[in-house]
């Protein structure tokens, strides 16, 4: 029988998401009066949209909280095509309507600090999580927590590496958060595995 600590790997794939797509949100709305006069009503129609493509994104999440494995598992693939569907739209609006480096340099920024921040989330609570099984149990979890751990700072490193470049175009920006963001999921179900294998 699958344990509900299993299930919060999936929550974590899906809080991650979340927390980038306010982090996105709210900078593209901070910088919404900065939008040419001309088309601001369409940007404005757009970030609307994005809001309400996160709401949505975080209702599902908040409905699957009690879920079993199989619910998130199916609940998992409608996620990642929302997520899919949200990037795209950030990438039109940031193509459209953000195009100053001051702009996507902001939203990247709050964009790694999300992700970043829940990578250090995940990684404390899994290291919590693990002292709950007794030590002849805990190897593959520990080897796997400490595993996330290296893996958050190398992502921290290379995204204020770019982040303090500071010339990197939108696509070179996005592309880092998709290389950390698939390191977060590669740490995230690696620890899944080793819990189950310690259950």
């Amino acid at each position: 029988m699958v344990t509900q600590s299993n299930i919060h790997f999936f929550a974590n794939w899906a809080k991650e998401r979340l927390d980038e797509m306010d982090a996105t949100v709210i900078s593209l709305e901070s910088k919404a009066a900065e939008v040419q006069a001309d088309v601001r009503d369409k940007a404005k129609k757009v970030l609307a949209d994005l809001r309400s493509q996160r709401d949505d994104f975080r209702d599902t999440m908040k409905k699957q909280s009690e879920a079993n494995e199989a619910a998130w598992i199916q609940t998992k693939a409608k996620l990642e095509a929302d997520w899919g569907l949200f990037e795209a739209e950030v990438k039109k609006y940031v193509e459209s309507f953000g195009k100053q480096i001051e702009h996507q340099q902001a939203t990247f920024k709050l964009q790694a600090d999300a992700q970043l921040k829940a990578w250090r989330e995940v990684a404390e609570k899994l290291g919590s999580d693990a002292k709950k099984f007794a030590s002849e149990r805990r190897g593959d979890i520990d080897a796997a927590v400490k595993r996330m751990n290296a893996d958050a700072i190398e992502a921290e490193k290379k995204l204020e590496k770019l982040n303090q470049a500071g010339t990197q175009s939108w696509s070179a920006l996005m592309a880092a958060l998709t290389e950390t963001r698939t390191a977060f999921d590669r740490a995230n179900e690696a620890a899944r595995e080793a819990f189950k294998r310690a259950a």
